[in-house]
């Protein structure tokens, strides 16, 4: 496959980084566990996407003041089918660059590379679209490490470490950056779910990471731990919650925020949400080619 063709589900990310200044922040959407089923149903994601294309221009709470901005990219944590069938994998696929009017970043989740059944067909669209498993990119100021870990299905429990393979990776990455730079990380397991989260906080290290992402127990969450923010995202599935989380990073503050789709209201729990404090992106610091930065990682 062409560089060109590789990185052509990136194209729309790089124009609509490429216009807004630093200092104007940077919005994107997130959810997970989509469990697309493994005839390629898919009908219950199709209210949060609707939901997501709607948002921008929403009235924020009052205390937090301002309108939704159009996100640059709406990021999903793994856990896009029931089961990786090629089926599930196109409807997928068909949603998020038809459907949905925003660019979309995924990481693998335990039943997308197949549980006790073994598959490569998600592992393979990840690896199309993004360039690796593990992967990071860059926009507006923020630096993304999208780390794959690899789940045991032998051990049959939910909550497993982050792989020695994963943390490597997301230590070469931000041993990379200059110094201050504000960083998102996303792993599929949420902060409940990692039995080693002392090992990634460590793995952070000094660095800027302003928000660390999970999905896998498919409702809205928010811990800080450690003074690292971890936001656990919601899941669109029939049982979840019905919520898409909204998150704002600008240069001094962090908002963090699940929109209740199905009742048309904000969810505004301080359990659930984030207002803070941080070292956000500085003015000027989005270079004049604000290409993402494909590194690969571990697959």
């Amino acid at each position: 496959m062409s560089r060109g063709k590789r990185f052509a589900g990136l194209a729309v990310v790089l124009a609509v980084c490429g216009v807004v200044r630093a200092d104007d922040g940077l919005t994107f959407f997130g959810w997970s566990d989509q469990h697309v089923q493994t005839s390629g149903d898919a009908k219950h994601l199709v209210p949060a996407i609707d939901a997501m294309n709607s948002l921008p221009g929403t009235t924020y709470p009052q205390r937090i003041g301002g309108v939704v901005a159009a996100p640059a990219f709406v990021f999903g944590c793994g856990d896009v089918t029931e089961w990786p069938t090629r089926a599930a994998k196109n409807t997928y696929d068909e949603l998020i660059t038809k459907r949905l009017k925003f660019p979309a970043y995924d990481i693998l989740g335990n039943h997308d590379t197949g549980g006790k059944s073994p598959s490569d067909t998600l592992s393979k669209w990840i690896t199309q679209r993004h360039g690796s498993l593990s992967y990071t990119f860059d926009c507006r100021g923020v630096h993304f490490v999208a780390l794959y870990s690899q789940f045991d299905d032998n051990l049959d429990n939910p909550a497993q470490p982050i792989r020695k393979e994963a943390l490597d990776f997301l230590r070469k990455s931000l041993a990379r950056l200059p110094e201050g730079t504000p960083v998102v990380v996303a792993a599929h397991l949420c902060f409940d779910a990692m039995t080693n989260r002392d090992e990634v906080v460590e793995a952070i290290g000094t660095a800027n990471v302003v928000l660390v992402l999970g999905g896998h127990y498919h409702k809205s969450k928010a811990d800080l731990y450690r003074d690292v923010r971890f936001l656990q995202l919601p899941s669109p599935a029939p049982n979840g919650t019905g919520e898409v989380m909204v998150v704002r990073i600008g240069p001094d503050r962090l908002v963090a925020m699940p929109y209740n789709y199905r009742e048309k209201r904000w969810t505004d729990r301080p359990s659930v949400t984030f207002d803070a404090p941080i070292r956000g992106p500085k003015p000027g610091a989005v270079p004049r080619d604000p290409s993402p930065r494909i590194t690969r990682g571990p697959s």
